[in-house]
């Protein structure tokens, strides 16, 4: 072994949509290129962009009309999903020549297992050929961490973009990420690394040396997976089923007898809908995959879904899902049970919202709002004004969640 344990990748596309439109148009290289939505218009928020537009202070989810009065220079591009999800794809079937360990994480990123091919090859020469190997077949470039567990490696491909390939061992963390803030940690948001400075733990150092009783107390499970993080302690295998998981909340009834009458299936629809959104707020859940199923008379199940841009968890909004997938699928045939499912679940206090190509023209409806708001905290101060729910942004690029096109295309290889 030319290294002792499991060696990961952890592959991050370099700024991937905008890659993916330089490679499709080469003329855009060299230039300071943006994803944005309503270009025309000059409305909507950045979703992603160049390198070359970073320099000049662009940044993802900076709106489109603060990025062009930055610098005028700036090409913007609406987004075009279906070109992106098949750059996506070759560069999956890439990485899958080398293993079968290839777990997605999104749409441009992922973890590999490398631990039996290091046995005759010295990893960096494996991460050298594939970064190679997707620069030339794909025209993009991808940044390469490489470490023990997943924590690391992921830790590592933030270190050098574009084209980077970075190792990260445990021994290296006391020197390279222990002085860092915890904010800079993978893992920690704002809120997590306010609780953690009111804890007087203001680096990655001090979380991971911290008494592990006063973590558990002040931070409860969360706190003590991340204090082990801290310390470059992950045991994650690399699961290429892990995007299948899928937590979910639904009920489902038995009618009486075989029903056929629309208007009494919609009200049992709406009940359905309402016992989901009760037990979803009990839980403080929300979840962006709407599922209903049925069975008729001859006892054929059928299951639909659709995986919505962003989460849903209020009735209405779960009734209108369902009742849609249910008026577009049903074919009259008479039914004795009927479900409403909403999948994919996350604490809703935990949420982040992810800034994609699904949700980039909600963001810019919201201009007005953002634009009130910017003009109160520049009267009020920084951070003197919130939405209802808050979502974290960050200055690095958004990823896309996994969507239902995205999961199809690793259940067809799943095959």
């Amino acid at each position: 072994m030319v290294m002792a344990g499991r060696v990961i990748f952890h592959i991050d596309m370099n700024s991937f949509y905008a890659s993916v439109e330089q490679a499709h148009n080469p003329s855009l290289k060299g230039k300071a290129l943006a994803i944005a939505g309503n270009p025309k218009e000059r409305k909507g928020i950045i979703v992603t962009c160049s390198y070359e537009a970073r320099a000049h202070g662009i940044y993802t989810t900076m709106q489109v009309h603060e990025a062009k009065k930055k610098y005028p220079g700036l090409l913007l591009m609406p987004p075009n999903f279906d070109r992106y999800r098949e750059a996506s794809r070759q560069m999956f079937e890439i990485l899958r020549t080398y293993t079968d360990a290839v777990e997605p994480v999104s749409i441009d990123e992922a973890y590999i297992d490398v631990t039996e091919l290091s046995a005759d090859r010295h990893p960096v020469d494996i991460a050298e050929e594939l970064q190679q190997r997707i620069l030339k077949e794909l025209d993009l470039p991808c940044s390469i961490g490489i470490a023990p567990n997943k924590f690391l490696a992921k830790t590592a491909s933030d270190m050098k973009k574009p084209l980077g390939i970075t190792i990260l061992r445990k021994r290296d963390i006391q020197r390279i990420l222990w002085p860092r803030e915890v904010i800079e940690m993978h893992g920690i948001g704002e809120s997590t690394a306010k609780k953690l400075n009111g804890l007087k733990l203001y680096t990655i150092g001090d979380l991971a040396q911290a008494p592990e009783g006063l973590i558990k107390e002040k931070m409860g499970k969360n706190g003590v997976r991340l204090q082990a993080r801290a310390r470059g302690e992950d045991n994650r295998e690399v699961d290429p089923d892990s995007i299948y998981d899928r937590k979910s909340v639904g009920t489902s009834t038995t009618l009486p007898f075989d029903e056929t009458d629309l208007e009494s299936l919609k009200k049992i629809f709406r009940t359905l809908s309402a016992k989901v959104a009760s037990r979803l707020h009990a839980k403080n859940l929300a979840g962006p995959t709407v599922s209903i199923q049925t069975r008729s008379a001859d006892w054929k199940n059928r299951t639909r879904s659709v995986t919505l841009n962003n989460t849903v968890w209020k009735e209405q909004d779960i009734m209108v899902q369902a009742w849609q997938l249910f008026e577009t699928h049903w074919n009259g045939e008479p039914l004795r049970l009927v479900g409403v499912t909403v999948s994919n679940v996350v604490d809703k206090g935990d949420m982040t919202e992810q800034l994609s190509l699904f949700n980039f023209e909600e963001h810019a409806k919201d201009e007005p709002i953002l634009d009130l708001v910017a003009r109160l905290e520049s009267r009020f101060g920084k951070g003197s004004v919130s939405r209802g729910m808050p979502y974290h942004q960050s200055k690095h690029d958004a990823q896309t969640s996994l969507s239902k096109d995205f999961l199809s295309d690793h259940e067809r290889k799943k095959r």
